[in-house]
């Protein structure tokens, strides 16, 4: 069978690759626009931050090593121009001496990748003026910090690559400044909650992030000076532009392949429309495994997935891709983030009728050095309690919660289903109760109404207005609110009647729950604990 692979960084080199393993009597060949296959575009971030170290790293591949391996040809700086899917053939071009090649195939893999959105703004094309998306943007930005003199850097977008890069820039002694055109950082897959706490976090360690801002141009003479926006204007040394990719997809609009906004189309087994044509990686659409719709998840790791699905099922096979919950993690200044699933707002969006609870718990025993603490949203769908979503924020590794939560919901499992796995446990990694298992109790406590609470959100949106709030920390801690130690309560705490609306308000969460469950004993019927307590919220008495 003669296989022809367009584009060869993550998708395309793993169908390959695989499609050899499965039968080597196959002829692949990838064709790869680049010069540079199988690259960790990942990792960029951190070559530029010195914390990869050598620019070999960064090649996972290389093409004559890669070739070695598997037995598949790759051909580099070839640019596949056009696809006949009738005569089964691709007009391609070598991009060093313009000549053009017709390829034919008997089966077509696209896996073209994306591009770097350029936005229509003047001065794009200053000197200074970075993308992050391959090996050579993250080498030339890193000769520039290492040079010298660059004291200043705007980068826009505050997505996971924007901030990374951010952080990175940072770490090198530069000062950076983040803008975004979203109300928010890490949209949409986190809530605006958790979103703004990480923002406060960022601005904490040096780091300022400007939300809900236009950038109208770069200027400078010849060399970037300035970004203007449609609020104020930024003097800098360095601007790296990370607002987001496009699908390489522009040469394949006459084939009669179906696409949404320019990725392609494809079920379950990673066919197109067109037989014998499959499409995988950034350049393609897959599913979300809880909606059934189809999404789009430019990862590397769903391009391997999706790689090693395709290549067996072109093997002979029948195997289904369940698809994605947009599952991501990412490390920040001090702190790191992860989620998984339905945001709160997409879970409603969706039909659902979602519950959340935010916990701040420890994230392993809290007497090992090095402690510290995750916080926790969990979403849950009220009626069959099914979990949806989790969003971590913490020091220390916040995909051990995350991936146990993808294993949940991927299997469809219920909050009950969930709730007594023997999950790993020693001092130096964990808490007894897992803090998943933890946050999954607290949800099922708030859902079966034995835990009474305000969310952060509805804090924030003034639903507490008219309640009284209680200091309930170890210590007294809120300023101007009326102190009750936990231990002390043994009936009715004098100066609080029992229908009185009352907030109840701990460090974490915790001992407010505890205070309220005793409140409730001794005939307290309107208490409301603050989720995530002053760990986690700006609290007004």
């Amino acid at each position: 069978m003669k296989v022809l692979v367009l584009g060869g960084v993550a998708a395309g080199t793993k169908v390959a690759a695989k499609l050899m393993r499965e039968d080597r009597s196959n002829e692949v060949t990838i064709l790869n626009k680049g010069k540079n296959i199988s690259y960790a575009g990942c990792g960029l971030p951190y070559y530029v931050g010195h914390v990869i170290e050598d620019r070999d790293q960064l090649i996972v591949n290389t093409p004559e090593k890669y070739s070695k391996l598997t037995g598949v040809k790759v051909l580099t700086e070839v640019e596949a121009t056009k696809v006949d899917p009738v005569a089964k053939k691709v007009t391609a071009v070598d991009l060093n001496t313009q000549e053009e090649t017709v390829y034919d195939y008997d089966k077509l893999v696209i896996a073209v990748g994306a591009s770097p959105v350029k936005p229509p703004i003047e001065g794009c094309d200053l000197e200074n003026v970075f993308f992050m998306r391959t090996p050579d943007d993250a080498i030339r930005l890193r000769e520039l910090v290492d040079a010298g003199g660059i004291k200043k850097a705007v980068v826009v977008g505050a997505g996971y690559i924007g901030l990374e890069i951010a952080e990175n820039l940072k770490e090198m002694g530069i000062r950076p400044f983040v803008l975004d055109m979203a109300p928010q950082v890490l949209a949409p897959g986190f809530d605006k909650e958790m979103a703004d706490y990480v923002e406060g976090k960022l601005v904490e360690a040096g780091i300022p992030v400007v939300t809900n801002v236009m950038v109208t141009g770069i200027e400078g003479d010849g060399k970037v000076e300035k970004v203007t926006t449609s609020k104020k204007a930024y003097k800098t040394d360095l601007v790296v532009l990370s607002a987001g990719i496009r699908p390489n997809t522009a040469f394949l609009n006459d084939t009669g392949l179906e696409m949404f906004k320019g990725t392609i189309l494809t079920n379950e087994f990673g066919e197109t429309n067109i037989p014998d044509v499959y499409a995988a990686g950034d350049c393609a659409m897959v599913r979300n495994a809880l909606t059934g719709k189809t999404a789009w998840s430019p990862m590397g790791s769903t391009a391997n997935i999706a790689g090693r699905v395709i290549a067996q099922n072109m093997a002979g096979a029948s195997l289904s891709y369940r698809g994605v919950l947009g599952t991501a993690v990412c490390k920040l200044p001090g702190l790191n983030v992860g989620r998984t699933g339905l945001t709160e707002v997409q879970a409603k969006a969706e039909g659902f009728d979602p519950v959340s609870v935010i916990t701040v718990v420890d994230d392993k025993a809290h007497y090992y050095a090095g402690a510290s603490t995750f916080v926790i949203k969990m979403i849950a769908d009220r009626a069959t309690e099914r979990l949806l979503g989790v969003q971590v924020v913490g020091a220390g590794a916040v995909d051990k919660v995350v991936d146990v939560a993808v294993t949940g919901i991927m299997l469809k499992g219920t909050l009950t289903d969930l709730s007594d796995l023997d999950l790993a446990y020693a001092p130096p990694f964990s808490t007894a109760i897992h803090p998943f298992e933890h946050t999954l109790n607290v949800l099922k406590n708030k859902i079966r109404g034995t835990f009474d609470t305000f969310t952060p959100a509805e804090y924030a949106a003034g639903e507490a207005e008219g309640y009284k709030v209680i200091d309930a920390c170890l210590q007294p801690s809120i300023e101007g609110a009326p102190y009750v130690e936990l231990t002390t309560v043994e009936g009715p705490i004098d100066g609080l009647g029992l229908d009185e609306k009352i907030l109840l308000v701990c460090n974490k969460g915790k001992r407010a729950y505890l205070l309220q469950n005793r409140m409730k004993f001794y005939g307290y019927t309107n208490t409301k604990v603050l989720e995530g307590g002053i760990s986690f919220n700006e609290v007004e008495v």
